[in-house]
């Protein structure tokens, strides 16, 4: 078995090596390698574990490089499931880039140890290497840095390995093509973080490897080796050969004015849902529930190192502030669910309000949708209903005051509070309702509030013009969807799923990468209001509340929301009202459109957050 793995890693350098040890007579060529290359590495160095020799073997790499790490494991998985063990451990976490390496001598090749010699010096090429490690660092559609002529090209490289590498990918809802296969060949490379956390989420372990028998082919460390092509791809990164590095370039800035994201507070029982779903019923017994309905489905979303909280304690509260504002989010905006003045799910903000020490940027937004059986505020039976009578805007508008006094409460211009409605389209008048509101918040002698709605995927009651709010909020993947392109399952041509799907699914299913591309294009842009706040979601996926009906967005994970936010802040952000940003969502479990750390990607959407940001 491989060993367990505990604490974090070295964490001295900006940069770490793990390097994979099968023949003990090449240790020196590595090791000097590393040392000739001027740049400061936190070593990892993994071992096949031997019967004779193992201890010996470790104490000399302990020796050469002090302060190392030496990790011992079974012969399995070549010199793929070490390295996954360590990405696996978090042990890698926090560095710019790794460098992976191993003793090489295809003993099936008549140039064995030349290819090895080539693919090392390609990538530690002695004192040029730290100008081309910054250059690698600094490209940001660089993923992979590999030796001159190690991109394999062509379907034939596929060999016997691609059963395995589709089943591989499905797990992080990627799928490979028969007919075409880049790769870095060799398995000595450098990679950048959010492949690393791509590997991660893959969640390998010794169990899913055989021994090794001397096998050349077809095992799924091969299907490892060839997935990693794919996985560049869909994170729209390139695999640069050394003569394509290039020396730093200006970086160029495209920062967010304000970053928000959507927060449920549903974390903790209520009565109302005691009644309605069982006692105890919080969204953690929603998201557990959920089970796959394709092949690869990573179902149910299990949280990582936030738990499964409870918002009766202010102090989670304070965690996760803390988490969102190391990584870029500069407020919560708290859905606030009023029904002509009874109120629903406010014991969270409600127990912050009396904990000033606590430290938790947020603002309100009226989630105005009756409540519903089947959770989507539209059809099925209604459990809390929205009676809009006469005078609720005023009443409403007073229920705030509390929360606008406190110091907490955000106000991204400087000078108002911020408070925005959900559906504003549902008011009976919408207009006559936010003139209420203003003019009951400026009688109570708040002044002004600024003023936003969120953008509906389906249309109202009542009509709402595009000034009367001061901003609308995209949030997808409402309106984002195009009939005729975007959709894998359901849509108008079938089933287009790269996967099998469960018999008796019913749902919708539609491309992530497709909702990317749409957010971008010109036609779908030129539509929004001009005061839009440009919106992005990690993921969508509403199998715990709706199961074989669920809607879903396919193909979203850490890489490719990456390459999604990279786009939003290079191509949207500077037209977005007051160039912010905003994230559906902090904590929608049920959905599956979190930021927060879960077991499979741990924390992989924050930390591409903090990257691009």
């Amino acid at each position: 078995k491989a060993p367990e793995l505990r604490g974090s890693g070295i964490g001295g350098a900006r940069v770490a090596a793990a390097v994979h040890v099968y023949y003990p007579d090449l240790w020196p060529e590595l090791r000097d390698a590393l040392a000739r290359s001027g740049v400061e590495f936190d070593l990892y160095v993994t071992l096949t574990h031997a019967a004779d020799g193992t201890r010996e073997l470790q104490a000399r790499i302990e020796e050469d490089w002090p302060g190392a790490r030496v990790v011992v494991m079974p012969n399995k998985g070549r010199d793929i499931l070490p390295f996954l063990h360590l990405v696996n451990s978090g042990w890698l976490d926090g560095y710019e880039a790794v460098c992976k390496l191993h003793t090489k001598k295809s003993l099936h090749r008549e140039d064995g140890d030349r290819w090895r010699k080539h693919l090392v010096s390609g990538i530690l090429p002695g004192p040029q290497t730290p100008a081309l490690l910054a250059g690698f660092l600094a490209d940001p559609e660089a993923g992979v840095w590999v030796a001159d002529g190690q991109l394999y090209e062509g379907e034939d490289w596929w060999g016997s390995n691609f059963p395995a590498a589709r089943d591989l990918l499905s797990r992080i809802e990627l799928a490979p093509e028969a007919d075409s296969l880049t790769f870095p060949a060799g398995s000595m490379y450098w990679l950048k973080p959010g492949l690393l956390t791509m590997l991660r989420g893959l969640q390998l372990r010794c169990e899913n490897f055989p021994a090794e028998t001397g096998q050349t082919d077809g095992t799924p460390a091969h299907a490892a080796e060839r997935a990693i092509g794919r996985i560049c791809e869909a994170a729209g990164l390139a695999m640069r050969q050394t003569s394509e590095i290039a020396p730093p370039a200006d970086p160029v800035s495209c920062h967010p004015g304000f970053v928000s994201a959507f927060y449920l507070p549903q974390f903790h029982p209520i009565p109302e849902n005691d009644l309605w779903w069982g006692e105890g019923f919080t969204e953690w017994a929603s998201a557990s529930s959920a089970r796959p309905q394709f092949a690869g489905h990573a179902q149910p979303a299990r949280p990582g190192a936030l738990g499964y909280y409870d918002l009766r304690l202010p102090e989670v509260m304070g965690r996760q502030a803390e988490l969102a504002k190391a990584h870029g989010v500069d407020a919560f905006c708290v859905y606030h669910y009023w029904f002509g003045g009874k109120r629903l799910l406010n014991r969270p903000v409600d127990n912050l309000i009396e904990r000033p020490d606590i430290e938790f940027p947020f603002y309100l937004c009226w989630a105005n949708e009756s409540w519903r059986r089947n959770w989507d505020g539209l059809t099925g039976e209604v459990l809390a209903a929205q009676d809009y009578r006469p005078g609720f805007a005023a009443d409403l508008a007073e229920s705030l005051l509390p929360y606008f006094r406190d110091p907490r409460y955000q106000r991204p211009d400087g000078t108002r509070p911020r408070f925005v409605i959900y559906r504003p389209e549902d008011m009976p008048d919408p207009a006559a309702a936010v003139a209420q509101m203003r003019a009951a918040w400026r009688a109570a002698g708040v002044g002004e509030v600024e003023l936003g709605a969120v953008l509906f995927h389906t249309e109202g009651r009542s009509a709402v013009a595009a000034d009367l709010f001061d901003f609308w909020v995209e949030m997808p993947p409402h309106g984002l969807m195009d009939a005729d392109s975007d959709y894998l399952f359901g849509g108008k041509d079938g089933n287009c799923m790269p996967v099998g799907v469960s018999p008796g699914f019913q749902g919708l299913i539609y491309s992530y990468d497709g909702l990317r591309a749409r957010s971008i294009a010109p036609e779908y842009t030129g539509a929004l209001p001009a005061n839009t706040i440009a919106g992005i979601m990690p993921s969508w996926d509403n199998t715990a509340r709706r199961g074989r009906g669920a809607h879903m967005a396919y193909g979203a994970n850490p890489a490719t929301f990456e390459l999604w936010l990279r786009d939003v802040l290079q191509k949207r952000l500077a037209g977005s009202y007051r160039q912010e940003l905003f994230i559906n969502s902090w904590n929608e479990w049920a959905e599956k459109a979190m930021l927060e750390p879960s077991q499979q990607y741990h924390g992989a959407y924050l930390d591409a957050l903090k990257r691009c940001l």
